[in-house]
């Protein structure tokens, strides 16, 4: 909320979203979407646009003044605690796709605004983690978002979403015709235990579509490799900052039929934070917002 507050101030003070995201270091769809969470929270809208203009409306004049209170009393507080060195023991679930792409370069910068403290990284898969945050055994965790509503004392903070492609074998011929590539072609499952496979459930019946399933893994890297074996085609996501796919695989759009996996954070609401724990969220939301 901090970091979209102080987003906030910056375009209320430049006029746009485009001269606020380059005060601040921000893309200007990284900006628009940090207000869109910042309105969806307060529930009413902030700006009147006017081209490429953003004039605050009554409400976002009302806000302003609280919001620089805000920021200030958190930037005071936030001096304090950089005054006294943090120490301690942190546990963060992660997913697969964010423990090797996104996590190497937030804990470097983590361990350099805290050297005394000691983050244990607890892999696994969405349910599993969500449990462990439940039970108090992890601080919080990077999942996929589950199909069904979180516990009332659960919060969920989006970071991504991501959009789900066939991937196929480069020796396959090429076909827009994705249904009859699923139909025909031996199918490597994305497991059905996990949030996303349960999401390509979904879509594979809402879409009618038979498949003949050969393998069925949670490991995204191993399906794109298996795809690119020739052992058959696969529904998967482009996971957040993901380097190019293998070779010997393509990926084919399903367009308007596309679906996604949104990637946020969970935590308690039933305990406050310890400032190094909030620390490392800001760290992981600038990760994946930058």
């Amino acid at each position: 909320m901090i970091r979209e507050l102080k987003t906030f101030i910056a375009i209320a003070e430049e006029g746009t979203f485009v001269r606020a995201g380059q005060r601040i270091g921000l893309t200007q769809a990284a900006v628009s979407a940090q207000m869109q969470r910042l309105e969806e929270q307060l529930g009413h809208a902030l700006f009147i646009r006017e081209g490429r203009t953003a004039r605050l409306n009554p409400q976002g004049l009302n806000a302003l003044a609280q919001a620089r209170e805000v920021v200030r009393l958190f930037d005071d507080m936030a001096a304090q605690s950089r005054s006294r060195p943090l120490s301690g023991r942190l546990s963060l679930g992660a997913i697969a796709s964010a423990q090797s792409r996104v996590l190497p370069r937030v804990l470097m910068h983590f361990r350099a605004q805290h050297p005394g403290v000691h983050v244990r990284v607890v892999p696994g898969v969405s349910f599993q983690l969500l449990n462990q945050v439940d039970a108090g055994e992890l601080d919080a965790a990077i999942m996929i978002r589950p199909v069904f509503g979180l516990q009332a004392d659960l919060a969920w903070t989006p970071l991504t979403q991501e959009p789900f492609w066939l991937l196929v074998p480069t020796a396959l011929p090429e076909s827009e015709d994705w249904r009859g590539v699923l139909a025909t072609q031996p199918f490597i499952r994305y497991d059905r235990t996990s949030f996303g496979g349960r999401l390509v459930e979904r879509f594979l019946r809402d879409a009618c579509l038979s498949v003949q399933d050969c393998v069925e893994i949670d490991e995204l890297d191993a399906i794109a490799q298996m795809v690119a074996c020739g052992m058959g085609v696969s529904l998967v996501p482009q996971s957040f900052g993901k380097a190019p796919w293998p070779d010997g695989v393509r990926a084919v759009s399903l367009g308007e039929h596309t679906f996604f996996r949104e990637i946020g954070l969970v935590t308690r609401t039933r305990s406050s934070p310890a400032p190094a724990l909030l620390d490392l969220l800001q760290l992981i939301g600038q990760a994946y917002t930058d």
